[in-house]
């Protein structure tokens, strides 16, 4: 990894500083991230980090001084090559379309495609978590065929389901918890993917492989 990969840090309140970077979804950018983050955490004064994608926030003690540990965070990105996390392969069985994939057929018809093309392109390849986010056990997911980018709906729906499989800009997810959301419903699994009464409640980590496999497909 280039170290001339830029980054730009910005203060977020008085206890916090705000790491990221530009440019399109790169597994390697992200893994230069996972290594960055467990540097970060090693650092006098840094409370907590939280692990974006191309972003990391790292929370201060109240006597750090943010301007000092800006340089520092500086030097240590600079300093930091990529950590390639040895993840496991976790398969998701979805059913694509019908009641629990409501937005299949539209996702469709604005991407061009027949609906069992949209389904092969989903399903093909093998997806990286690069961060959790947004809710508990919710994995950000690149990887996704460009052909299927899709703007997220105008009217963000109220409630989606746990387990609806979505799309959303150039990403592909899952919610974990049922919440509201603007993201395309294109389908549903069962698997739970946040579970606080176990040791690892996430289904998935940053660093995991995720396959969609086609379970049904409900014309």
């Amino acid at each position: 990894m280039p170290s001339s990969v830029a980054i730009s840090i910005s203060h977020m309140g008085a206890s916090a500083l705000l790491v990221q970077s530009g440019g399109p979804l790169s597994v390697d950018i992200q893994s230069r991230y996972w290594a960055y983050d467990q540097a970060c955490k090693a650092l006098e004064g840094v409370v907590e980090t939280v692990l974006g994608m191309h972003s990391l926030l790292v929370y201060l003690a109240p006597d750090c001084d943010p301007m000092r540990m800006t340089v520092e965070l500086e030097q240590v990105w600079q300093r930091t090559r990529p950590q390639q996390i040895d993840g496991r392969l976790v398969e998701i069985p979805v059913i694509y379309g019908g009641e629990t994939g409501m937005d299949l057929g539209e996702l469709s018809d604005y991407c061009g495609l027949r609906v069992d093309e949209v389904v092969a392109l989903h399903s093909e390849p093998d997806y990286v978590a690069f961060a959790l986010g947004s809710q508990p056990g919710f994995a950000y997911l690149g990887g996704m065929n460009p052909r299927l980018t899709t703007p997220r709906r105008a009217q963000p729906r109220l409630s989606v389901q746990e387990g609806s499989v979505v799309i959303g800009g150039a990403q592909a997810g899952v919610i974990a918890k049922t919440s509201p959301s603007g993201w395309h419903i294109i389908g549903k699994t069962e698997l739970s993917f946040f579970d606080e009464t176990k040791r690892s409640p996430s289904l998935i980590m940053p660093g995991d492989r995720i396959r969609f496999v086609v379970q049904e497909l409900i014309a």
